[in-house]
């Protein structure tokens, strides 16, 4: 597991306030919303926010891609990592 995915672990946790849930109950690859982590959009604009604040990544939710982006914690890691590089 990535140190990034590990961050992005906490910060899903603490910015969403999930006091039951550890960053090791977290699968980097299960589905943040739904049937995965039971995310809604509420939390996806919480999360959306704190990745801004954290990373100076802006995640458009106009975008087509934004589904796949937030599909779970390594897309992501993978997605912050892309952006991080081309700047």
């Amino acid at each position: 597991m990535s140190s990034l995915e590990n961050e992005l672990k906490k910060l899903i946790i603490e910015s969403l306030d999930l006091e039951d849930i550890g960053v090791d109950d977290i699968d980097s690859h299960e589905a943040l919303f739904n049937e995965g982590l039971g995310l809604d959009s509420i939390d996806a604009l919480e999360l959306g926010l704190a990745i801004r604040k954290k990373y100076n990544i802006r995640i458009d939710s106009e975008k087509d891609d934004v589904v796949k982006i937030f599909a779970s914690v390594a897309a992501l890691a993978e997605f912050i990592d892309s952006e991080q590089r081309a700047a």
